[in-house]
């Protein structure tokens, strides 16, 4: 495999995340994950397709023991025991990462999806902001020159990165001369440049998941979890995952979601 950054227009700061190790990282995620995750979305038209004859959508038979069985998810780590108030947006600019930290809240859901539109700057800028977050370095001058910086006399909001969905593609990084996975780039570069900080800061590396619409899916995140954490050397069940339940195929395979990720 050959990864190419094609970024006609180069965002500032972009070597201090596009590293030859990140990189590496990026494309060794792509080697191993890229074609089950293309097969997932194949499987994804495949069964709406089916819907579409039978008009008909339930729970899958061949995971019934799981939903019936007796098991139970890993227990949240302290950081994330209070949720009671979460607050969602962009993790650029800068200034509203800063005031998204200071806000009180108790977790951040920094959302690299929905909230932000996936132009090449702002995905290097997102992760730049949350990398420069957990090390404590975050800060941002105005052109009136007010400056903002992470409060010290509270505790900030813990970040939970949400990657893109599994449909998205990255063009300014060619795999094989291929657009990227969006997911396996946010997630990437998120964790190789923050993982082992978050970790230090008594925190980890927390994730949202969108979109998805099979608990193989779930499984998918989950080899990646596992395959990441091995990758930087940092101990199994680090990474933890919030499971966003935003389609209707998803609906019906909430347990088997919550089985997939039950160490995560």
């Amino acid at each position: 495999m050959a990864i190419t950054v094609t970024d006609h227009q180069p965002v500032d700061r972009a070597e201090e995340i596009l590293t030859p190790k990140a990189l590496a990282f990026v494309e060794a995620l792509h080697q191993r994950f890229a074609g089950t995750r293309n097969g997932l979305l194949e499987a994804r038209m495949a069964k709406r397709d089916g819907v579409a004859r039978t008009s008909r959508l339930d729970f899958l038979p061949e995971t019934q023991e799981i939903r019936d069985g007796d098991w139970k998810v890993a227990e949240a780590p302290a950081a994330l025991q209070d949720r009671r108030v979460e607050m969602t947006g962009p993790a650029t600019p800068a200034k509203m990462a800063i005031n998204a930290l200071n806000s009180g809240a108790k977790v951040w859901l920094a959302d690299l999806e929905d909230a932000s539109t996936p132009t090449w700057s702002n995905v290097i800028d997102a992760i730049l902001n949350l990398r420069d977050a957990a090390q404590g370095t975050l800060a941002y001058t105005s052109p009136e020159g007010r400056e903002y910086k992470l409060r010290t006399d509270a505790p900030l909001a813990v970040v939970v990165a949400r990657p893109r969905g599994w449909h998205m593609e990255e063009r300014h990084l060619l795999i094989d001369g291929a657009p990227a996975v969006g997911a396996l780039v946010d997630f990437g570069l998120h964790f190789f440049h923050t993982a082992k900080q978050l970790l230090l800061n008594g925190h980890g590396p927390y994730y949202y998941l969108p979109k998805m619409e099979s608990h193989l899916e779930a499984r998918l995140w989950n080899e990646i979890f596992l395959f990441a954490q091995d990758f930087l050397g940092i101990p199994q069940g680090s990474v933890r995952a919030t499971m966003l339940i935003e389609t209707i195929p998803a609906a019906f395979e909430m347990d088997e979601f919550l089985y997939e990720l039950r160490d995560h």
